[in-house]
């Protein structure tokens, strides 16, 4: 579906100070879609329309140290505990009680993995895209291969020096980043990969960002994340196969821990799969809402 931009309202809120900017879209239960790095609202321009058309209220944030949103100095801005609790502000800002489902992809889903067990009574169904429950992607590291793939997390560990060298070229390496990881051809335009390159241009962006991987890393964040708590909600994952980035194996929860989860796999997709095979992420998602 093409996302029509005159529908939607940009609006802003703020938690302790940190100025929180999403698109909000359509009328009834509400859904939160939260983005993945290197990203910003934008990467949800095809789940929006369906949503809004099947009876859905939308937000959309720019998580914090994106595009529009604030970039509070400083690592531990990027704790967990932080952008959890920005979730829950924005759907307090919002007036409903609770989320009908919070969506994520790649960090999103990290975030909305924390926030499900931290605010139980905030959402009634979780949707993940292409992110590891945190216990799975912890034992992910103790292999070889993961950590291969994972190589990115621990060089965004140096200061300063990831910051030069995405930027360099007019941001190439994010660039390439993007382009090439969909399988279907198309899947994201040179209009989309402007609307990224605007994002990262922001001042403080690319810090920010980064910031996440570095917070994920600081003592204590990993040790807290191994004894995750029991998510009771109805859960979807759904995994492009084609991920570079997570091993396929890290796709099904522990089912002691999430109980009630399916996992829908897509074997032509990507880490991008929102972009990549949007037309089936958008049927199993309502599917799964309904």
């Amino acid at each position: 579906m093409i996302l029509d931009e005159s529908k939607l309202s940009h609006r802003f809120t703020e938690r302790s100070g940190v100025r929180l900017h999403y698109v909000e879209a359509g009328e009834g239960p509400l859904v939160v879609l939260l983005h993945g790095f290197p990203e910003l609202w934008y990467s949800w321009r095809h789940q929006i329309p369906a949503l809004v058309e099947a009876g859905y209220r939308v937000i959309a944030p720019d998580m914090r140290g994106y595009n529009l949103s604030d970039k509070p100095r400083g690592v531990g801005a990027y704790a967990i505990d932080e952008l959890t609790a920005d979730v829950a502000a924005l759907i307090e800002a919002s007036g409903a009680e609770r989320a009908a489902a919070v969506v994520g992809h790649d960090w999103g889903g990290g975030v909305a993995w924390t926030f499900a067990m931290r605010y139980p009574a905030l959402l009634e169904r979780l949707v993940i895209l292409n992110c590891p429950h945190p216990q799975k992607l912890l034992a992910g590291f103790r292999t070889a291969r993961q950590l291969r793939k994972s190589w990115y997390m621990f060089f965004f560990q140096l200061p300063r020096v990831p910051e030069l060298i995405a930027q360099r070229s007019g941001y190439a390496l994010l660039r390439e980043a993007l382009k090439n990881d969909p399988q279907r051809p198309g899947a994201l335009s040179d209009d989309d990969l402007a609307r990224y390159v605007a994002s990262w241009s922001q001042p403080g962006a690319l810090t920010a960002t980064i910031n996440y991987y570095r917070a994920m890393f600081r003592p204590g964040s990993l040790r807290g994340l191994s004894k995750p708590t029991r998510v009771d909600v109805p859960v979807l994952v759904i995994w492009g196969e084609h991920d570079r980035y997570l091993g396929a194996e890290l796709a099904a929860p522990d089912p002691e821990l999430v109980p009630n989860a399916r996992v829908a796999r897509i074997p032509d997709a990507s880490h991008g799969v929102l972009y990549d095979r949007p037309e089936r992420v958008n049927q199993l998602l309502l599917e799964f809402l309904r």
